[in-house]
């Protein structure tokens, strides 16, 4: 069975992404460490991202204009058989387009277009191999409320070109608001269940997906002649999110989860993995805070 089967079926089973996070959040502030414990890799991350919502008819027609910027920290307590100065930092940077608008029966079209860059930034010019191109397109199918329960619909695809899962994605959803405390999330590539304790707490069981691909605008020589060019990080994950709401659209979440599945390997031109830095990390943590529409 091939890495990339394993990988698809995994997905097929546990996966959660932010896909649709992505789709409503205004602005978000959020840092990730992955710590070095049993481990020879300790992976962090801060984030922000924002997007600014242009109304252009009176049906709620939208278009969405952001930005979403990452820098990645990698630290190393082992000595490689190969030179690791171009594998410390990463610089992640996309501009967003977005556009939303109602359709027929209660249906809405969403989609997203992101074209940035991906890199460690050590030469001094950005090149063709520092571009990524992700997107999104969602059909989404908002159920009528009653008595407090609701129910939501999404079906659509996604690619994204560095986060760490360089393939398609089916976006299938089906969320729903079951009790006055309780709702949960079924489909590819979101599951999740969520407790109400109150309006501002919830409590949230979830699975995800997290990483990142990023080019080396140098190669690094590795053993027996190969050179990289190429980083990826891709991660499974399942565990708990705490989550405290300022307002409807304002909120603080922090995250504790279980490392299923990594994979952390440099790669060729073609993408062939051929040197895997650290796969035995089990503890991850992110906490941040987001304004939601």
């Amino acid at each position: 069975m091939s890495n990339t089967f394993r990988v698809l079926l995994c997905l097929l089973i546990f996966c959660c992404s932010e896909v649709q996070a992505q789709l409503s959040d205004l602005a978000r502030i959020d840092y990730t460490l992955i710590p070095n414990a049993k481990s020879n890799v300790e992976y962090s991350r801060f984030r922000a991202l924002f997007n600014y919502p242009i109304k252009l008819k009176d049906d709620n027609t939208y278009l969405f204009l952001g930005l979403d910027y990452s820098n990645i920290h990698l630290r190393s307590e082992i000595d490689f058989p190969f030179n690791t100065r171009d594998l410390n930092d990463f610089q992640l940077l996309d501009f967003s387009i977005g556009y939303t608008t109602p359709l027929r029966n209660n249906w809405r079209l969403g989609v997203r277009f992101q074209p940035g860059f991906s890199t460690n930034l050590v030469a001094d010019a950005l090149s063709i191999k520092d571009v990524v191109l992700s997107g999104t397109i969602a059909f989404i199918k908002q159920g009528k409320k009653y008595n407090d329960k609701s129910t939501r619909l999404i079906l659509g695809v996604t690619y994204g070109g560095n986060s760490g899962f360089n393939f398609p994605l089916p976006f299938v959803s089906y969320y729903k608001k079951f009790r006055p405390n309780w709702s949960y999330n079924l489909g590819i590539p979101k599951t999740n269940l969520q407790y109400y304790f109150s309006p501002k707490h919830r409590l949230k069981a979830y699975a995800q997906l997290d990483g990142f691909t990023s080019n080396l605008q140098r190669e690094v020589p590795i053993i027996d002649g190969e050179a990289a060019e190429s980083i990826n990080l891709s991660l499974i994950l399942t565990g708990l999110q705490y989550e405290y709401h300022f307002t409807k659209q304002l909120q603080f979440y922090a995250r504790a989860a279980y490392i299923l599945a990594i994979n952390n390997e440099l790669r060729s031109d073609n993408r062939d993995p051929i040197f895997s830095l650290d796969n035995e990390a089990k503890i991850y943590l992110r906490s941040g805070i987001k304004f939601k529409i």
